[in-house]
C-alpha cells in the first residue's frame, strides 16, 4: 500500500511542470484571443453601422455597393458569396449551415478556454498543496511559502484564462447569432425577388 501511495504521489508531482507550462501557453493564447475579439468587435461595429439598415430595408443593390472589399471576415465572406451567387434556396441553406459550422469552430476555442482553465488551475493548486503541507509539518516555512505561491498563481492564471474564454464566447455567440439571422433574411429576399422575376417572365 505504501509503495502504491508513493507511486501515486510521484505521478501527481510529475504533472505539476506540464500543468504550469500548459497554463502559461493557454494564458498567452487568451491574450491573443482578447486582441482578436477586440479587433472583431471594432470591425463588426463599423460594418453593422453601414449595413444593418440596408439589410433591414432589403436594399440589395445598395448592399452590394456598400460591402467593404478589403474585409475578409467570416461574415463578410459569406454575405458576399450569398449576394453574388445566383439565388437558390438550396444553396442559401447550404451556405448558412456552413457559416454556422465555421462560427461554432471559431467559438470552440473560447469554450475550451472557459472549461479547461479552472481545471488546470485546480490541478496545479492541489499538486502544490501537498508539498506545502509537508513543509508546514516539518517546519520548513520558506518551502511552504514557495509552494503556496505556486498554489495561488496557478489558481489565478486558470481563472483568468476561464474568464477570457467565457466573456469572448458570450460576445461571439451573440454576434454570430445576429449574422446568421442577417444571412437568412438576405437569402429569403433574394429568393423571393428571383421568384417574382421568373413569374413576371412567364
Amino acid at each position: 500500500m505504501e509503495l502504491i501511495s508513493k507511486l501515486l504521489f510521484w505521478v501527481a508531482n510529475s504533472l505539476l511542470i506540464p500543468d504550469i507550462i500548459i497554463l502559461l501557453c493557454l494564458f498567452v493564447r487568451s491574450l491573443i484571443l482578447i486582441g482578436g475579439t477586440y479587433n472583431m468587435y471594432m470591425t463588426k461595429r463599423k460594418n453593422d453601422k453601414a449595413l444593418d439598415q440596408l439589410i433591414k430595408d432589403a436594399r440589395i443593390d445598395d448592399l452590394k455597393a456598400t460591402l467593404p472589399n478589403k474585409d475578409n471576415s467570416l461574415y463578410m465572406g459569406y454575405l458576399r458569396d450569398l449576394l453574388y451567387h445566383p439565388a437558390s434556396a438550396d444553396y442559401s441553406d447550404f451556405l448558412i449551415t456552413k457559416f454556422e459550422n465555421e462560427a461554432e469552430k471559431d467559438v470552440s476555442l473560447s469554450k475550451m478556454l472557459a472549461k479547461i482553465g479552472p481545471v488546470l488551475g485546480l490541478i496545479g493548486t492541489l499538486i502544490s498543496m501537498s508539498p506545502a503541507l509537508v513543509g508546514l509539518s516539518t517546519g520548513d516555512i520558506s518551502g511552504m511559502a514557495y509552494n503556496m505561491q505556486v498554489v495561488f498563481a496557478t489558481t489565478v492564471v486558470g481563472l483568468v484564462i476561464s474568464a477570457v474564454g467565457l466573456i469572448s464566447m458570450q460576445f461571439k455567440q451573440r454576434w454570430y447569432a445576429k449574422d446568421v439571422n442577417n444571412l437568412d433574411y438576405v437569402s429569403r429576399v433574394l429568393n423571393e425577388t428571383t421568384g417574382e422575376s421568373n413569374n413576371e417572365k412567364k
